[in-house]
């Protein structure tokens, strides 16, 4: 059956304006749509690397298919004929010059990208960083505020226009926090502290998740994050003190048990608890090598002692030898 090339044409016509359409419907991809300073750079970072990208992969698709078209199989073609040619200089140059330049540049930006977006980095402002310790349980995501005396669970409360500096662990298998209008992803992970640093230049609420998957109810483990004026911020806190329970060290005994859990506050936590919950693996592990180096030591010491007892019979051993000498010598003189 001869399809009409009329209707071939048609059919490529869909087929791209389908392909443009799903393209364009990245446009309320969150991480489009950044509301930090942090998220807009790595937004920049990707169009810049996109652009250079299209600069290469864009001619490649147009002449492929411009190749594959004028270069097909038909009755009467003009193209000539040249089966001696093997090399141009001036292609070479072109495809192989160009991409060079191109990668080149990618590096060049995304090593000043990568140096000005390190995690730990503080940003530049005036006003002092808010300090948040986040937690990471199963299912569920802790947020300790030292210096306000206030803790959350799945929720995050910021101000606006202020800088938070994250200090990151687990007290579960390794996860990934990640709030996307606001910055990329780092790991959660026992036995460190991670520190990252944010900020929300509007007012509103973003989502927040995991990022690594941690078993049963991973799904659940996603958090709200509302930036709020500073005003409103400190209502927040006085609010939360003056209503919410206090958090125990026997209610977060309960709390870091696998489970997922709805949106909770506390007026108060056990002092020191985020530091312990970063060492307390790590103490473990120091534990049990002091361990193992005092049954070295009882070993050597042990070890002494039997040389000690050896070197005396030795002594004991080489005493009764020279009486017997002794002895032989006056046999002798006596027999004289």
């Amino acid at each position: 059956m001869n399809v009409p090339k009329t209707l071939r044409w048609l059919s490529s016509l869909s087929v791209l304006i389908a392909l443009l359409l799903t393209a364009t419907g990245c446009s309320d991809v969150s991480v489009l749509h950044p509301k930090g300073p942090i998220a807009a750079q790595q937004r920049d970072l990707m169009f810049i690397s996109t652009a250079l990208c299209a600069i290469i992969i864009i001619p490649v698709l147009i002449l492929a298919a411009i190749i594959i078209w004028r270069y097909r199989d038909r009755e009467g073609r003009k193209a000539p004929y040249t089966p001696n040619w093997a090399h141009s200089t001036r292609l070479e140059v072109i495809w192989w010059g160009i991409p060079i330049l191109i990668i080149v540049a990618i590096a060049a930006i995304t090593v000043r990208y990568t140096y000005a977006l390190e995690p730990s980095k503080p940003l530049k402002s005036e006003v002092k960083p808010l300090t948040v310790q986040v937690t990471s349980l199963n299912w569920k995501w802790l947020f300790q505020y030292p210096e306000q005396g206030i803790a959350t669970v799945n929720v995050l409360k910021i101000p606006q226009g202020v800088p938070v500096r994250f200090e990151i662990t687990a007290d579960s298998p390794m996860n990934s926090f990640w709030i996307p209008q606001l910055g990329g992803q780092i790991y959660a992970m026992s036995g460190m502290a991670m520190t990252l640093y944010l900020q929300a230049d509007e007012v509103g609420k973003y989502w927040g998740s995991g990022a690594n998957f941690t078993g049963t109810d991973f799904a659940k483990m996603y958090f709200d994050v509302d930036a709020v004026t500073p005003e409103q911020f400190k209502e927040w806190v006085a609010g939360v003190k003056g209503d919410s329970p206090a958090l125990t060290q026997a209610g977060y005994n309960a709390l870091a048990e696998p489970s997922a859990s709805e949106v909770l506050t506390y007026s108060s936590f056990p002092e020191g608890l985020f530091q312990r919950t970063v060492t307390k693996y790590a103490a473990s592990h120091q534990h049990g090598k002091q361990a193992q180096g005092t049954e070295e030591s009882d070993t050597t010491i042990g070890g002494a002692r039997e040389t000690n007892v050896q070197h005396t019979d030795m002594q004991g051993m080489d005493m009764q030898n020279t009486d017997m000498q002794n002895m032989d010598m006056e046999d002798m003189h006596s027999h004289k």
